[in-house]
């Protein structure tokens, strides 16, 4: 097999809970092995997963169980937006507002 033949794995996964309540909140995060088994989970659960390298580099700077910082509250609502379009939980995350 060639290394374009390889599926590459992933450098850095991070994963968020937002409760609908308060900002969302660093819940998983690693490197290599321990980002492809936050993938594999997320896979498994049927976790829509959004790639953007510039924001996994930012939210790599919080520790577990920080609360994103104001600042990143639009990019991350629009991460939270594509999610819940994927799982189809829109219009029930929507009546919640």
């Amino acid at each position: 097999m060639s290394k374009k033949d390889k599926k590459q794995k992933p450098r850095f996964a991070i994963a968020l809970e937002y409760d609908g309540e308060q900002a969302p909140v660093v819940t998983a995060k690693g490197h290599q092995d321990v980002a492809e088994e936050i993938l594999t989970i997320a896979e498994q659960e049927s976790i829509p997963v959004y790639e953007d390298k510039e924001l996994s580099a930012l939210l790599d700077q919080l520790d577990l169980g920080d609360h994103i910082p104001q600042s990143l509250y639009v990019v991350i609502a629009e991460v939270l937006s594509f999610a819940y379009r994927l799982s189809g939980k829109h219009k029930d995350f929507m009546d919640k507002l």
